[in-house]
């Protein structure tokens, strides 16, 4: 099956979260046989922050992010047997799920795609004059990274034909353990972009242990902080490249993950963190959400808090012994039963089903 797929973008995670859930997608629908094109925007400075070269599991395709550029990559799409949306591609997203939606055909499936869809959800619901309301009936199959009974209620009330949860996962073949490296070293490293959705639980979950904890280690990655005000046991790396992640994950003692106010809400949305910090064989620490003893095993295999205190009792109290044993638990878990083989064969049965008209 040929598939045609518009996402933010495959090749740079550069202010781009979804990078490595399409990654390990993409990149294990392909090994099951299928042909993926993906078409993203040339938006964002995003080109020029690669941090991947073109991979020879999917065929990339840059266009202009202009009106004759997302009209030519639309007009090549209709040769794929199947048209993904995804959610947040970042320009003309309104345009794309009007069209998308277009190209639905008895020769033709088209899927939605949503990478965020508390934030979908919220934005529906504040707007019911939005399109996406009489559009997403007409999409064969919604999937969502994450979100639960909470997320796949809301989208079929919504009049959504079927709504699946495809969740994050790990891919082994880019997220595993390597020596630790000194320039990483930390008691807690935390990964993620300056959101106005989770600055305030940032906040709570890092700079408030760092404040209790002044004579102890902390590593912030990601884009916007470099103007934050923070603890000075706080050593703040910029943006941290994709390739870099595993090191930074081996290398501290716990690494801290922190939902999005709105995943955190709906609950059952583990983000890719998750599963990469416990692919390498990392100590996860994570705030409490929802749903997470599906994935993790709190107290085996990760480590819960409920507020900034309990991160910094957490972390007064967790040797690196412990901290190896949790991060080793986690690793044969997730290999066990989250990679993203595992994600890639439901998608490959749900699309087998809508095919036979019995997805739902």
């Amino acid at each position: 099956m040929r598939i045609a797929f518009f996402g933010s973008s495959l090749v740079s995670a550069y202010w781009n979260g979804a990078a490595t859930y399409y990654r390990g997608i993409i990149r294990a629908l392909s090994q099951l046989g299928y042909r993926v094109t993906f078409y993203e925007p040339d938006a964002f400075e995003r080109q020029r922050h690669r941090d991947m070269p073109d991979p020879d599991w999917a065929t990339v395709v840059v266009y202009p992010a202009t009106d004759d550029g997302v009209a030519r990559a639309l007009e090549a799409a209709k040769g794929a047997d199947l048209v993904v949306k995804a959610s947040g591609v970042g320009v003309f997203d309104a345009l794309l799920e009007a069209e998308i939606a277009s190209l639905q055909s008895p020769g033709r499936l088209v899927i939605y795609w949503d990478v965020d869809a508390p934030a979908t959800l919220d934005r529906l619901a504040a707007d019911p004059g939005d399109p996406l309301h009489r559009l997403l009936p007409r999409y064969d199959l919604v999937l969502t990274y994450g979100g639960g009974t909470p997320v796949v209620d809301a989208f079929l009330a919504l009049g959504a034909q079927a709504c699946v949860p495809v969740y994050n996962a790990l891919d082994v073949s880019t997220h595993h353990p390597v020596p630790p490296q000194p320039r990483f070293a930390a008691d807690l490293a935390f990964l993620g972009n300056r959101l106005p959705d989770r600055e305030a639980r940032v906040e709570e979950f890092f700079l408030r242990p760092a404040a209790f904890l002044p004579d102890r280690r902390f590593l912030l990655g990601g884009n916007g902080w470099q103007d934050k005000s923070m603890p000075a046991n706080i050593r703040y790396l910029g943006h941290v490249y994709t390739n870099d992640h595993n090191a930074v994950n081996c290398s501290a003692m716990a690494v801290l993950n922190i939902n999005r106010e709105s995943m955190a809400r709906y609950g059952f949305s583990p983000p890719t963190r998750v599963f990469e910090v416990a692919g390498g064989g990392g100590c996860l620490l994570t705030d409490a959400w929802e749903g997470i003893e599906a994935f993790l095993e709190p107290g085996v295999e990760v480590l819960v808090a409920t507020s900034g205190r309990q991160v910094a009792t957490h972390l007064e109290t967790l040797s690196p012994t412990q901290a190896r044993a949790i991060g080793a638990a986690a690793l044969r878990r997730v290999r066990a039963e989250h990679t993203y083989a595992h994600r890639a064969a439901l998608v490959h049965t749900l699309l087998g089903g809508v095919r036979r008209g019995d997805a739902a």
